[in-house]
């Protein structure tokens, strides 16, 4: 007889991403003639969840090395940029409860895209890209079928549990 079981686990109960581009004026002290290079570096970034939303708040560094005084110069800017994104959530169990573990993952590190001279010469105009993904994990119920009817010692004598073993592949967790 087939009998149902109701057992209380930890799932991924949510989860959302977004993409964003931004830009940023950075105003060196110097007259930019030309840009040399754009990175994006130190990225850090915490999140939370607020409402059916999570909130992930960071930063990151711009470092831009431009010539000056008529090419004749070169100098880098660094300039912090702090951000604060919304990510909706698609709820795959809508029952789920104390779904307050966010898991959130950078699927893009913050990127300098492009680089350039405002049309007055006086900024550098960085455009920049991120992606970031998160989950939430809660409690929610699985039902299970399972049947009173226990084998007993002599149901097991011709069943081979190396033969079944076998079949396993034990690589599932590498990452190569």
């Amino acid at each position: 007889m087939t009998e149902y079981r109701e057992i209380i686990t930890k799932s991924v109960v949510a989860k959302g991403r977004k993409y964003v581009k931004s830009k940023h004026t950075v105003q060196p002290p110097h007259k930019p003639s030309s840009i040399l290079g754009c990175w994006i570096i130190n990225h850090k970034y915490a999140a939370k969840k607020t409402g059916h939303k999570i909130e992930v708040n960071g930063s990151y560094e711009l470092n831009v090395w431009y010539s000056h005084h008529h090419n004749t110069k070169t100098s880098v800017i660094i300039e912090n940029v702090s951000y604060n994104d919304e990510i909706s959530l698609r709820y795959r169990d809508k029952d789920a409860r104390n779904d307050h573990e966010v898991i959130a993952r950078v699927l893009q590190q913050p990127n300098c895209i492009e680089a350039e001279i405002s049309e007055k010469g006086q900024h550098i105009v960085v455009h920049a890209e991120r992606e970031i993904a998160a989950e939430c994990v809660g409690e929610t119920k699985v039902c299970v079928a399972f049947t009173n009817e226990y084998p007993g010692d002599d149901d097991w004598e011709d069943y081979d549990l190396d033969e079944e073993l076998e079949h396993i592949n034990q690589n599932v967790f590498d990452h190569e």
